[in-house]
This record gives structure tokens, C-alpha cells and sequence, in this order.
């Protein structure tokens, strides 16, 4: 199910100057419009501040360049363009493997997507003021509450009134075409939306489309069954934040739901070996072993027949 391609630059199949046009699916290869998986860290990164646990304490003094926090690209070769699906703290190597995926020189993405307002998922947005690149005008998508949030609460109204980004309005399970062979489409999940509503995408190309829900309270508090949206599409991106209950031993963790990959693996394992190998589980806390390729947790997953997100991935779309 995964499409593992070099992060070298890989050559448009039309000139950058060029207007796309819309082929057929026939005439597009699974390497023309892909997905990249350019963090699977939660929010607050990894290492996390104050931790003093194992998962982190090597991690201060040797950071792990992978760990980024959670983040897809995704790359329409044909058209030139590269977007973001949220603008996570780690935004600038973020862009940066991005564009050397695609194999262009542009410094900014086409266009970003968020889900909500939690630090982890909007605060990269930061990189784009004054203090940094003083970025002109990048489409940024957002749903009511987060546009409004991004308007009206500084210093992200800044970002709005000196146009370094222009909001554009999504709504919820309303289809955007944003290039002639790639589609996004949002749905609201429930979350603790303190400051936005949360959602989650569907994001379709020619050839494969992905699912990307990377928070969600728990699967049995939504209105959708997600067992109908994984049967939709090829690959689905799950929120993964805890393993179990047992690894957050510090802090209420009922405070902040999430079904854990304990459960979710309990609920899709009678899922068809096919269905379950489109979940990648994503967006892990730093106590999470997932983190770790060679824990067991890890292993457990793997021969479950699901899979693990892993930074640089691509998978064709």
C-alpha cells in the first residue's frame, strides 16, 4: 500500500511556467500527484518540554531530525504545485523537504490546510509574518470559527490585515478543486474546540484518494462510522496520540480523549487485511512507543496489518 520515493527532486512533467492541464487517469502514474508524510509527532514535539522520562531525556542533548510534528504535503507534479496540510511548528524543514520532493524551487506551498486551533496544527503560520519571511499572500484554508479565530485574535490577525496570508473559506463536506487532478473535501470530527471547530480531510487525486483525521475525541462520539470512510479510500491517516491509557501517567487522560491505537486496532480487527493496511496511525505523543521502529508496540501494530506513519513517506495518489 505505500509508495516509498526518494526525497530527490524529481523533474515536473510540464514546464513551471506552464498552465496545467487535466489528463486522463490513464496518463497519470501514482509519481505525478503524491502524499508526503512530513511529521507524526503530536502537538508539542518530541522531545517535549519538561519531560524527563526516557522517551525524551536523549532527546535534548540528540535530537532526531524525523521528529517533526504531524504534517502531510502533498505534491501535484504536473501542475507545479505543492500544498500543506497544517502548518505545524516545525513549518520550515517542513516546506523545505517539500519542495525538495517536488523538485522545485518555490519557498512557500501553493496553499495550507488546517484542522484547528491547537498549537501543533496552526501555530507554523508564525514563520509566514514579518519576523520571518514576510510571505505575500498565502492561501491559507480554513473552516468559520478557525478564519474567525485568525481575524480577530492576535498576532495571527496580523498575519490577515498585512497580507501575508489570505483566508479562504472551506466548508464542511463541500468539495474543492484545487488543481485539475487533485480535490480536498473537510468534514467536521468531534473535539475540544475551544477556539475552532476540528476537521479532518479527504483528499482525492486522480488515481487514490487519503483520509487524514489526525485528532479526534473518540470514534464512537462522531455521527460517521469511520469503518464507511476507510472503505472510501486507499490510504487513511488516524489519529494516533496514545498507544493505551497506561502511558500518560501524569496528567488526567480523560482531560484529553482520543481513541487509543489500543482501541482503534481492537475495533478494526475484523476489518479485511486490505482495509486495515490503508490505516497509518499518526500524530503521536512523545510517551508514545510508536515513536520508536523497533519497540513493541511498534511490532504489535505491524502484525495486526496496519502501519505506522513514518516520516518521508509517499504514497501515490
Amino acid at each position: 500500500m505505500k509508495y516509498l520515493l526518494l526525497l530527490a527532486g524529481l523533474c515536473l512533467l510540464t514546464s513551471c511556467g506552464e498552465e496545467a492541464v487535466l489528463l486522463p487517469p490513464a496518463q497519470i502514474n501514482d509519481a505525478d500527484v503524491t502524499l508526503m508524510v512530513l511529521g507524526n509527532v503530536q502537538d508539542a514535539g518530541s522531545p517535549h518540554i519538561a519531560c524527563q522520562k526516557d522517551c525524551c531525556r536523549e532527546l535534548f542533548d540528540h535530537p532526531a531530525p524525523n521528529r517533526q510534528v504531524t504534517c502531510l504535503g502533498v505534491i501535484d507534479r504536473i501542475s507545479g504545485k505543492t500544498y500543506l496540510f497544517e502548518a505545524s511548528p516545525d513549518l520550515p524543514r517542513q516546506t523545505k523537504s517539500l519542495n525538495l520532493a517536488a523538485g522545485i524551487e518555490q519557498e512557500l506551498p501553493n496553499g495550507i490546510f488546517l484542522t484547528h486551533a491547537h498549537i501543533g496544527h496552526y501555530t507554523g503560520l508564525m514563520y509566514l509574518g514579518k519576523e520571518a519571511t514576510n510571505a505575500n499572500k498565502v492561501p491559507v484554508h480554513a473552516m468559520p470559527r478557525m478564519r474567525s479565530f485568525l481575524t480577530n485574535d492576535g498576532p495571527w490577525s496580523q498575519l490577515v490585515s498585512t497580507n501575508n496570508i489570505t483566508l479562504q473559506h472551506l466548508t464542511a463536506d463541500s468539495t474543492i478543486q484545487l488543481t485539475p487532478q487533485l480535490q480536498v473535501t473537510p468534514f467536521t470530527v468531534p473535539h475540544r474546540d475551544e477556539f475552532s471547530e476540528t476537521v479532518g480531510y479527504l483528499i482525492a487525486g486522480p488515481n487514490h484518494k487519503a483520509l487524514f483525521i489526525p485528532d479526534i475525541d473518540k470514534w464512537e462520539k462522531w455521527d460517521r462510522r469511520i469503518e464507511d470512510l476507510i472503505a472510501e479510500v486507499d490510504y487513511a491517516f488516524l489519529d494516533g496520540t496514545f498507544y493505551n491509557a497506561a502511558e500518560l501517567n501524569t496528567r488526567d487522560i480523560s482531560q484529553i480523549p482520543h481513541p487509543f491505537v489500543s482501541e482503534s486496532m481492537q475495533r478494526f480487527g475484523a476489518l479485511p487485511a486490505a482495509e486495515k493496511a490503508k490505516i497509518n496511525f499518526i500524530h503521536f505523543n512523545h510517551t508514545n512507543k510508536l515513536l520508536l521502529p523497533g519497540s513493541d508496540e511498534t511490532a504489535a501494530v505491524i502484525s495486526q496489518g496496519f502501519q505506522v506513519a513514518d516520516f518521508g513517506e509517499q504514497f501515490g495518489l
